[in-house]
Parts: structure tokens; sequence; C-alpha cells
């Protein structure tokens, strides 16, 4: 991106948010205009394209209720069911955050809807950091799902699959990226991997960005680097690539850049054969600027790792968006992951908040007396409350429910700035009580810390209410490191069993009084070796799932998911007492 396109983003960004009102009327207003004689839309319009009368008559719905018109598109029928545009496809939802995949409807518009996003959300990159596409290159680890075709004849793939094989993304790849696309479309995703690291490691020299779409895949990179460097130094030192990867493409693509190059094995060989590897990714690339990847949310948690193995590189997590549609961008990329805001850019979809209750109350006998159920337009939502999203955009989607509880941090000029909190539909409950994604990452934020004097670091968790035995009670699996990679030092149990306390502890009260009254049975952290939640993710991703887009649940709901992780344990421990 040049200088004027960049500047010219950062004033697009000033338009956009100034104007935010007129310009959300607008997208509202072409919307309707152009689908109200949608069969779904006439039944609550009657032709009309009425914002007010939308907004009366059109009701909130999720992906159960829009279901069935998407399954007849999917089987054969007109799109004219939800849109009048023409779909070219479907993109399919991770299924990883909540349940099962979701077929959302796309057309030819949607590539240039994200065109003009990345240009945007890269604007601030380039501004407070480097132009990464004049710098070097960037090491983006990207892994492309297969496509699935449908009984109408259309495809369904992942939103970030969809955005690789555009032509104008094939077209950049050579320059501004470190893999080829036969690496990308490898479809074993170890092997893509490896491929993805060894053209990294060859080219690291030129490196400006390492990154991928969540943060948690550049440390999974990270950990089979650890795992596998040695392999990949013998490649780089002889010129060949490992009779491990079979895949001919990636043979291929590997075969036309690959000569014997010993000095630079060696040089490797001295960075990864250390005791620590503490700021190894600056290490390895010299010159990089930043890592990139998503990490607020269920990502949260890997922050702290990421930052051992940075080298004091920042952590830049650049947007926000859905299989529903692109939301926001971030506009201070150097903030910490904690503080992480994404204004919201009015032209992408037309935005209605949700406002969520809190039912964390400080005693379970006390609720919120805002009663306020209306939909709230995206310039009128309140610093400080939570809302959850609902979007309506341009292919069949109207009125509905993304299921992201996000708070409002502030304002760029007129358009707000959001922080995610958590997936509305992922909680703990045993009973009456519900603990959310935010609660258990508070309450294990609070325990991990009394690791840190027996040298070990969680690098993973979930969670699910065991409810096999009365009364119930939660589980938390946790996958364990030693923070100088020494494979000598032993859990003290008193200490976990502390962990446990811990967490307890530092619940809301309704979880604490319902323990106290024997509702709920003593809290269990249940540690499992080490590769566990690899083993997790790659079941996750023989299934279906895309390894860019795969987040690890915080609460599992999948038996099979459940028996990987219990086949794994070694050690298992209580909570000795109850909170209160």
């Amino acid at each position: 991106m040049a200088t004027n396109e960049y500047e010219g983003g950062l004033k697009m960004i000033e338009e956009l948010t100034t104007n935010a009102e007129q310009i959300q009327d607008e997208v509202l207003r072409e919307i309707l205009s152009r689908n109200a004689g949608t069969e779904y839309l006439r039944g609550f319009l009657h032709g009309q394209t009425d914002k007010q009368l939308f907004k009366k008559n059109v009701p909130i719905v999720t992906y159960e209720d829009l279901k069935p018109y998407i399954d007849r598109i999917v089987n054969g029928e007109t799109s004219d069911i939800l849109l009048a545009e023409p779909i070219t496809g479907f993109f399919l939802s991770s299924g990883t955050s909540g349940g099962q995949p979701k077929l959302m409807p796309v057309t030819a518009q949607v590539a240039k809807k994200w065109e003009l996003f990345r240009g945007l959300y890269e604007s601030p990159v380039i501004k407070y950091l480097v132009d990464i596409n004049q710098a070097g290159k960037r090491m983006e680890l990207m892994f492309a799902r297969p496509e699935v075709e449908t009984p109408s004849g259309l495809m369904a793939t992942s939103v970030t699959t969809s955005i690789f094989k555009g032509s104008g993304f094939r077209a950049s790849l050579p320059k501004l990226y470190t893999s080829p696309s036969e690496t990308i479309f490898c479809p074993d995703p170890n092997q893509s991997l490896y491929c993805q690291l060894l053209f990294g490691l060859i080219q690291r020299e030129e490196v400006v960005m390492i990154g991928s779409f969540f943060a948690s895949t550049v440390l999974r990179a990270i950990k089979f680097l650890e795992n596998h460097w040695q392999e990949l130094r013998y490649d780089i030192k002889t010129g060949r690539l490992s009779h491990q990867i079979t895949g001919s493409r990636c043979r291929n693509a590997a075969s036309l850049v690959m000569k014997p190059n010993p000095e630079q094995a060696d040089l490797i060989e001295n960075i990864c054969n250390c005791k620590s590897w503490d700021g190894i990714i600056r290490k390895l690339w010299p010159k990089a600027r930043y890592i990139a990847g998503i990490c607020t949310g269920v990502m949260r948690q890997y922050t702290a790792e990421l930052e051992f193995y940075s080298g004091g590189l920042p952590l830049v997590s650049s947007l926000y968006v859905s299989s529903e549609a692109f939301c926001g961008i971030n506009i201070e990329p150097l903030c910490k992951p904690s503080d992480v805001s994404y204004t919201f850019l009015p032209n992408m979809a037309y935005f209605e908040f949700l406002p969520v209750k809190n039912e964390r109350d400080e005693s379970i006998e006390m609720k919120s007396n805002d009663e306020d159920t209306e939909l709230v337009d995206l310039v009128n939502v309140k610093p400080g409350r939570c809302y959850e999203l609902v979007v309506t955009n341009s292919t069949g989607l109207y009125r509905y429910k993304v299921g992201d509880v996000l708070m409002v941090s502030g304002f760029h000029n007129n358009a707000p700035q959001f922080q995610f909190v958590e997936r509305k539909s992922v909680v703990l409950s045993v009973d009456m009580e519900k603990t959310s994604e935010t609660d258990l990452f508070k309450a294990v934020t609070e325990a991990k810390a009394l690791l840190n004097p027996l040298g070990f670091i969680l690098t993973e968790y979930t969670s699910y209410a065991d409810t096999s035995s009365v009364p119930g009670h939660y589980v938390l699996f946790w996958e364990l490191k030693e923070k100088e990679g020494e494979h000598c030092k032993e859990l003290d149990p008193k200490i976990m069993v502390e962990c446990c306390f811990k967490i307890e502890e530092s619940l809301h009260y309704t979880y604490k009084i319902y323990r106290k009254r024997n509702i709920i049975a003593a809290l269990e952290i249940k540690v499992v070796k080490q590769g566990s939640f690899e083993a997790l993710m790659d079941y996750c991703v023989s299934k279906g799932t895309s390894l860019s887009q795969y987040k690890k649940p915080s609460c599992i709901k999948s038996e099979e998911a459940l028996n990987i992780l219990d086949s794994r344990v070694t050690g298992k421990y209580f909570s000795p007492k109850s909170p209160l």
C-alpha cells in the first residue's frame, strides 16, 4: 500500500466515523430497497422499505430461525427467498465456538467489501508500525479448508479460504508473503505448517511480520517449531525437503526455491539450540516489527505465552469480523492486547445492539432494574454498557443475533468502540447458576499466578460441567509447561489444590452460595499431558474445521472431545472447601 493509499484509508476512517448515523441509515435503506420483495421480508414489510416499520415488524432471529430458508437455497431453490442478488456460494462458520458449522449466503459483493475492509484495517498498522507492503514480507500462516459442494451446486467454504482463493490475493502472494499457495492449500495441516515454517525460515531476513488470523495459530506454530527445528534446519542445510512431506505440490514449490545453505542452517541451530526460547521469534526473524493475530475473546489466554516467545514485539489485533459481517478495526494497533477496542465501520452492515443484563450481581436475590429490551442503534449505545451484536447485512441476514457480547469502551468521532467480552452461548452451569467465558477467564487468571513459584505456566485450558454424579461440579482441563523447557520438575499437589480453591473463590456470588449449600460439588482440575490440546485441535480439523479458523472451545460439549482430553489426564485435584 503506497503512502497516499494508507493516508487515504485513514481519511476514509475519519469520514465514516464522523458520519456514522447517516451512513447507517443509507446502508439499511439500500438493503431494504434491494430485498424488500424477497419472500422473507415481504412477509413483514409488504414491499415497503421504511426503517421504523423494519424495526417494528422484522423479528430478531438466530440461525435456527433462518435455517429453513437457507436450507431451501442450499437444496437448489432460488436465492430470492432471502435476497435479490444471486448467491455465489456459502460461508461455513468455524463451528468451534458454540456448536455445529453454519452456512451463510455469499454474493459477489462480499469480496469487494473485504478488499475495502482490509485496506482500512491495515492503514493504522502502516501509520504506527511499518508499511508491510513495502518493507518486506509477511510470514502469515494460512490454511485453506476444503470446499464442500451443496445440493444446489454452489460451494461452501470458510471465510478465510474464500479470501485465499481470490485472484487479488493470489497475485500478491509472491511479493508480499513467504508462503506459496501450494502450502496454503495443502490438505494436510501439519505438512502445510511444516512447509510454511520452512519458507519463512529460508526468507527470515525479509520477514517484517509474523502472524495468522488467530493468535493461537502463531503459538501453535512456535510449539511445532520447537519439536521440528532440527529437521527444518537439515532441510535448509541440504537444500532438500524432508521425505515426510509427501504432497507433490508442496514438494514442487520447495524445489523451485530450495538450495543448500549450511551457513543459514548453522545460524538457525545456534538460535534454536538453547536452554530457553524466550524471545525466539525476534531472534529467528530479526527484522520483524510485530506479531499479528486476533488476541481478544478466547484468544486472551495465549497472549502471555506469545509475549514470552516474542522478544518484545507488539501483538497486534487488527480486526473484528465474523461469518456474518466485517465489523470493526483497531485504530490503535500498539495498545496492549487487554486494551484492544474495535471501532465499528458503519458502511459494512447495519448494526443494532441488544442490551445485556448483568446476571452476576453480588446477591442471587438482586436483579437488574433495567427492563430495556429494545434494540439500540449503532450511534446510540452507551459507554460502559454491554450489548449483544445484531446484524442486518446484504446477504440475507436480517436482525440476526451474532452471539457476541461487546462492551462499549468509548467513541471515535460518532462511531462507538467496543471491547469483546464473550460468546453469549458459552456458559458453564450445573444448576441455576451461569458462569460465563469471562467469569472463567478471570478466575483462571487469578489461579494460574500460583504456578509461577513452581516454574510452570498454564498454556491451555478448557472446561465442562460434569453432571454424571449428584451434585454436579465444574471440571477444568489444564495443560502446563515448564518455563525453561526442562523436564524434571514435579507439580506440588498442595499448590494445585490451592489453584482449585482460588478459582472457586474468584467466581461469582451465585456459584459460591450454591457451592456452600452443596448444590454444586468441589471444583476439579485435571492436568493433561503436553500435546493434549493439539490432539483436540487435530480432531476438530479432521472433522472439517479450518486450521485458520480454529478456536479452542472454552467449554467442552462434545463427548468425543471430552474423551480425547480425559484419555490424557496425568493428575486430578479438587478444591478442599467451600469459598464461603
